[in-house]
């Protein structure tokens, strides 16, 4: 029951990430979406920061800044680009590749060896979430795919190293992710100066939409995804991915009026039963420890949290 609960608090993060094609369409400036990514990032991070009261110590500003480029600053920026440059469904494709990036990355660092039931839950969702968004008529735009393919890997990598580097003893997954998203916040600032140039001005509505991206979309779904990768695997965290293009799926035709044909109906349940049977493969497959929490097994058996005492 508690994996349970853990993996449905961890699952509200890619819900709410679905809902930013439709806040942003709605509520915030066009042709902004770098600032947008700053009004993100760097706002929730500094409040979480300020909460937590907590600063990175010793080798924890260089992680963090690590961490919070490949999860945040790197990641927003390239799939931006990836979204301007291909028609929706493709950047969502690409983006929903994001978990076999996981499941190799995974292996190769944290000795998480998935299980063929959840390699093929992550293709299974990859072809669902395909169903949902592609279109007959997409096109294809070199750097756009590559944009996608690298933001995708760049944020499979940040949850890879999330999971491998823990966390400093006495610092819990508030303080860690006002870091990340301080620090990615931060790497932003200048892209979006320099694509953009001076910030819009900002109506009441605008206000609004900020306010939600920041505080819902951002802080509170960032904290719950970096402490849910703290207490499961990696892979199983990753494989929750499909539920966002799902999710601005259904807002999409609930909200904006838009229809659902049969194909992508069926692809939405692919997607959704292939993300459920990637949580009960990855339920079943015992995660080894990490390096970090090798070196720190001796000093403490609680180690359900997955957090790392240094």
């Amino acid at each position: 029951m508690k994996r349970l609960a853990t993996v449905a608090l961890t699952a509200l993060a890619p819900i709410s990430w679905g809902s930013t094609y439709a806040v942003a369409s709605e509520l915030l400036p066009p042709d902004r979406p770098l600032f947008t990514g700053v009004m993100r990032a760097l706002p929730a991070g500094l409040l979480l920061t300020a909460l937590a009261r907590t600063l990175p110590k010793g080798a924890w500003w260089w992680k963090s800044a690590v961490l919070g480029t490949l999860n945040i600053g790197a990641f927003f920026p390239l799939l931006f680009l990836s979204a301007y440059r291909l028609p929706g469904g493709v950047a969502a494709v690409l983006g929903s590749a994001g978990p076999l990036f996981v499941v190799g990355l995974a292996a190769l660092v944290l000795g998480e060896r998935a299980s063929l039931r959840t390699v093929l839950a992550a293709v299974v969702g990859a072809f669902g979430v395909s169903m949902v968004v592609l279109r007959a008529e997409a096109a294809l735009d070199l750097t756009g795919v590559v944009a996608g393919v690298v933001s995708s890997a760049s944020m499979a990598a940040g949850t890879v190293m999330t999971k491998r580097w823990g966390r400093p003893e006495g610092v819990g997954p508030l303080a860690m992710t006002g870091w990340q998203l301080t620090a990615g916040g931060l790497v932003i600032i200048p892209v979006a100066a320099f694509v953009e140039g001076a910030p819009p001005a900002l109506d009441g509505k605008a206000l609004l939409g900020y306010g939600y991206m920041m505080l819902i979309n951002t802080g509170i779904a960032y904290w719950l995804w970096f402490r849910g990768i703290g207490q499961l695997g990696a892979t199983s965290v990753t494989l929750l991915g499909p539920l966002s293009p799902l999710t601005a799926a259904a807002i999409g035709w609930a909200a904006l009026g838009q229809a659902l044909t049969p194909v992508q109906l069926a692809g939405m349940a692919i997607a959704f039963a292939a993300t459920v049977a990637g949580q009960l493969a990855a339920a079943r497959t015992p995660q080894p420890f990490s390096s970090a929490e090798k070196n720190n097994r001796n000093f403490s058996m609680d180690l359900t949290d997955g957090r790392v005492r240094r």
